[in-house]
């Protein structure tokens, strides 16, 4: 059975945490990617950068009920989950914007493990890491081809 090491993208676009969202955008579009792994300087794997992540920035962001009690207002809603939504849409660089529980797989992980994971969490790109470092990427595409006889 082929796995992950065997239909994996070794050579990997990956990010800075550090780089500017305008950046990552630019890369996103002209790679037609749909995801970055974020990498710190040594290559482990710190986060991803989805489009998804990308759209949520645009969106307008969501005013917390209130109600009065003893004259006073009292949010509905977390001030923490406010102050960390706000950071993700004023965000200037990929460390604001990225998802940091990322979901890795191993080397070894069969196809068939691949695709359920993708299609019941639906994940579009899943890198591959072996102790934190980053080993290549298994998006969508790499899971079809597999379906394709080889010659």
């Amino acid at each position: 059975m082929r796995t992950a090491q065997d239909i994996m993208t070794a050579e990997v676009i990956t990010i800075s945490p550090d780089a500017d969202i305008t950046e990552a955008v630019k890369i996103l579009l002209d790679k037609g990617v749909n995801g970055l792994p974020v990498v710190d300087e040594s290559g482990h794997l710190v986060g991803i950068l989805c489009q998804s992540d990308l759209v949520r920035m645009q969106k307008s962001l969501p005013i917390p009920s209130l109600f009065t009690l003893l004259d006073g207002f009292v949010p509905l809603s977390s001030s923490t989950l406010l102050e960390a939504e706000v950071k993700r849409i004023a965000a200037s660089k990929v460390s604001d914007a990225m998802s940091t529980k990322v979901v890795t797989i191993g080397p070894d992980m069969t196809i068939d493990e691949i695709a359920a994971l993708m299609v019941d969490k639906k994940f579009h790109t899943l890198p591959v890491a072996d102790n934190g470092k980053l080993l290549g990427i298994v998006g969508k595409k790499d899971v079809l081809k597999t379906l394709i006889p080889r010659s």
